[in-house]
């Protein structure tokens, strides 16, 4: 907030005015990469004739937007599929064989999580290898035996927890959720670190998100 309010003053202009984003939005360095994408329109989203303008679409956390290459790419596989059969896992007209496809990935990858790529596995979806994490490393007992987990952790992720303990047929208290203090949005570390010692005998794992998808808190 500090930066923004320095370029909003370097520039002359309100930073809650529409000029001052739009000034942002032209220093951008990704702004280019918006063509790359199929970009609804408002009567699209909502259903509502008349209204050609493309919509504001703030969902990434959900399901982003339609990359203009998806279509072609997914038509390509297809095509692959169609023309070649199991041949496809390891010769591939447009160089992607499917027996190799994680090696692209993780070279990608490997950078983003600071790691070599020989220590990196992509696979799976997100909810399927939080329960993979979770079948390994929560093994609770008669006394430790609770989840601590965000409240309105993303969906997905709750999902997994509360199956794991019914899986478990353990009661309802062994989901245990750090809130927010009445009147606020946002977790304060010193409310985490109290529950956790108040409540630490009994916790079995910690499963805490990088990024609260409700509120945007990282």
């Amino acid at each position: 907030m500090d930066q923004l309010q320095m370029i909003a003053a370097d520039s002359g202009l309100d930073l809650d005015s529409q000029q001052f984003a739009q000034a942002m939005d032209a220093r951008d360095p990704l702004a280019h990469l918006r063509s790359e994408f199929v970009m609804p329109t408002v009567s699209q989203v909502t259903g509502e004739a008349g209204n050609d303008k493309a919509c504001v679409y703030m969902c990434g956390n959900s399901l982003g937007l339609q990359p203009k290459r998806a279509r072609r790419m997914v038509c390509e596989e297809l095509d692959e599929w169609a023309n070649g059969g199991v041949t496809g896992h390891f010769r591939h007209t447009h160089g992607r064989p499917w027996a190799a496809y994680r090696e692209p990935v993780v070279q990608k990858m490997a950078p983003i999580v600071g790691a070599k790529t020989s220590e990196v596995g992509v696979m799976n979806t997100l909810t399927t290898n939080v329960h993979l994490m979770l079948a390994a490393f929560y093994q609770p007992t008669a006394k430790r035996y609770k989840i601590l987990i965000e409240g309105k952790a993303f969906p997905s992720d709750h999902y997994a927890v509360e199956s794991q303990i019914r899986w478990h047929e353990l009661p309802a208290d062994a989901m245990l959720l750090a809130e927010p203090r009445a009147g606020e949005h946002t977790l304060r570390t010193e409310d985490i670190l109290d529950l956790i010692a108040q409540e630490g005998d009994s916790i079995a794992v910690v499963m805490l998100g990088g990024v609260h998808y409700y509120t945007g808190q990282a």
